[in-house]
């Protein structure tokens, strides 16, 4: 297992490195001078050449991307060019907010998604089957800003219900939750409900049921957990989805979290932000595709890694 881990840790380096390239290099494809916008429409031509001084802007290309992977190699995401402090600080101030939306979104999305599964799996071909594959349609369909501007509308304007944005309320996490959960619950719907028929149909769960086994049993204990594989898969697929969602979830709630703090450091081309950022999103799906991985073996002792 050691060796597994150690060797898909190496395997994700050459990933980490291309999207540290193609975020370098789309960086300084967007319009607008950097020094510029962060001096101000009124600065003197030495200002803003002294602010591009200390972005290294005015070094060749090549330049910059030798020093941005040296900076990577020791770990140094760099200076905000906005705020003036250390990227990792910028970043470790606002992960917390991201992580608590996606952890409870997530939450939200597998107990809802599996159940509704189960639930269309076991009641084929009825009214609540249809149902069930319905919503998880319309949850696949929604686009997140036009549900999250719905919610606030409905229950923050009309209801006054949940507060409309920010997070210094204890209710303030539930729609944002809950906008950027429903499209996760249709994707695991569909899936669960697909992996639940196919095992439905094997023999030992048709021994089983002929045997006497409670019917609670054989739906959780023998058939869930052997069409569980496919489901991580897209469990796994889906926090990762979750983070990327959560840039524009955390814009139109005004979260501050990583996802808003993106949007703004795009806004003010901070460079060195919008490289720590996607490098962190980058991060994380090497990451999560690796306990992925490892949770197979968990959940079906037949998997090993050798």
């Amino acid at each position: 297992m050691i060796t597994y881990v150690a060797r898909r840790a190496l395997a994700g380096i050459p990933t980490l490195w291309g999207v540290a390239t193609v975020v370098f290099i789309m960086a300084r494809l967007l319009p607008g001078d950097p020094a510029r916008v962060i001096a101000g429409l009124l600065a003197s031509p030495e200002d803003i050449e002294h602010i591009r001084q200390q972005m290294g802007l005015d070094k060749p290309l090549a330049v910059q991307y030798v020093n941005f992977l040296g900076q990577l190699l020791h770990l140094d995401l760099g200076i905000s060019a906005h705020t003036g402090s250390p990227v990792v600080q910028e970043i470790g101030s606002r992960l917390p907010y991201t992580a608590e939306l996606a952890a409870v979104a997530l939450v939200i999305a597998i107990t809802a998604g599996v159940l509704a599964g189960v639930v269309a799996a076991i009641r084929r071909n009825t009214p609540l089957d249809l149902l069930m594959s319905g919503l998880s349609v319309f949850g696949v369909s929604m686009p997140v800003y036009w549900l999250g501007l719905m919610m606030i509308i409905i229950f923050a304007i009309d209801l006054h219900l949940f507060p409309a944005a920010g997070a210094d309320e204890p209710f303030s996490i539930v729609m944002p939750a809950l906008t950027l959960a429903l499209f996760s619950i249709g994707l695991i719907a569909r899936m669960t409900r697909s992996s639940m028929l196919e095992v439905l149909s094997q023999d030992y769960v048709r021994t089983a049921r002929a045997k006497g086994a409670p019917f609670r049993s054989v739906v959780f204990k023998h058939a869930l957990r052997n069409a569980l594989l496919p489901v991580i898969t897209v469990i796994g697929l889906q926090f990762g989805a979750l983070l990327g969602g959560a840039v524009v979830t955390e814009t139109v709630f005004g979260w501050p979290g990583v996802g808003r703090l993106l949007v703004d450091s795009i806004f003010f081309r901070d460079y060195p932000v919008v490289q720590g950022l996607v490098l962190m999103f980058g991060t994380t799906f090497v990451v999560i595709n690796l306990l992925v991985d490892l949770l197979y073996a968990y959940v079906d002792p037949r998997i090993h890694y050798t």
